[in-house]
């Protein structure tokens, strides 16, 4: 197969990705009533997606953060946040659950982060948070295996100010 004529799994097999997409609202109901805010939710599947190295689910979530809140500075300390100041006890236990949800063949959840996060999240958060990231690793595994295209983004009026395109 030529990389022009790659299978686009969700359009191949529209049924097994919409089960993808209810579990992924299923697991964001889960989410909800765990009390994961949406800032936290976003940070941690932009880490994973940066792991993985899927563009296009970077893409989607960076979106999706700054409609939450999250600014630029905070988005670009993601992959510098052991050094970074800008996190919570909260996001910075959610980031490195991330890493080894990512990294998940080095030996499942090391046992020193098991117990880092757990003394930050409640069981229910931590379940929570632990689909969601099972969750975000599936579609970046459909993304990435399709390579699903992740074009410039179109600025309207090239080169003008914002004040000049309003």
């Amino acid at each position: 197969m030529s990389e022009e004529s790659r299978v686009h799994l969700s359009r191949s097999a529209p049924k097994a990705y919409q089960s993808l997409a209810a579990f992924s609202k299923t697991v964001g109901a889960l989410a909800s009533d765990a009390a994961i805010d949406a800032r936290l939710k976003e940070l941690v599947q932009i880490h994973t997606s940066q792991i993985n190295g899927c563009a296009f689910c970077v893409r989607v979530h960076v979106d999706s953060a700054g409609r939450v809140g999250v600014s630029a500075d905070e988005i670009a300390q993601i992959p510098v946040w052991r050094e970074s100041g800008v996190f919570s006890a909260r996001e910075r236990a959610g980031l490195e659950l991330a890493e080894a949800f990512a990294h998940i063949d080095r030996g499942g959840v090391p046992d020193d982060v098991y117990n880092r996060v757990g003394s930050v999240f409640t069981e229910e958060e931590y379940v929570a948070l632990s689909w969601i990231l099972v969750a975000i690793n599936a579609f970046n595994r459909v993304a990435i295996a399709g390579r699903y295209p992740v074009p410039p983004i179109a600025v309207a009026a090239e080169g003008a100010t914002a004040s000049e395109s309003e």
